[in-house]
Parts: C-alpha cells; structure tokens; sequence
C-alpha cells in the first residue's frame, strides 16, 4: 500500500507542466523609462526612446531624425 501511495506522489509530481521562461518580446519592451514626443515631418507627433541624430540625404542635405519610435519605426524624420 505505501508503494501504491509513493508511486501516485510522484506521478502526481512528475506531471506537473514546466513554467515557460518569460522573455521581452520587441523592441519597445526593453527601453527604459525615458521617451520623449517629437513632432515628425508628416505632422503627426511620435514617441521616441532612442538619440536624435543628424542623417545625411541623398542630395546633400542634413536630416534630423528621431530613433527608435513606438510604433516600431526604426528611424522618424523630425519637422524642423
């Protein structure tokens, strides 16, 4: 009888599921705190975590730019 007991503890045990290991799925889950809102070049504002920076374009030019948007845009042209 104690053998049936033990071996029904440890079935019950045995069975239970393995927890899944929970990591930061995208890009916006793993920034800190710290954004700010800019106001992009198409007139919409946009939430940014990354640097602004100054890009250059194909003619020429200098772009500022905001990085790493919310809405998973990798690069924002800034209005200036």
């Amino acid at each position: 009888m104690k053998v049936l007991t033990l071996a029904l503890l440890f079935s019950l045990t045995a069975a239970k599921p393995a927890q899944p290991v929970r990591q930061p799925s995208g890009h916006v889950e793993q920034h800190s705190k710290g954004g700010r809102w800019y106001f992009a070049a198409s007139g919409h504002a946009v939430y940014c975590y990354g640097p602004v920076m100054t890009l250059p374009q194909a003619n020429g030019d200098l772009q500022k730019v905001a990085t790493f948007c919310r809405d998973g845009q990798t690069v924002v042209p800034l209005k200036d």
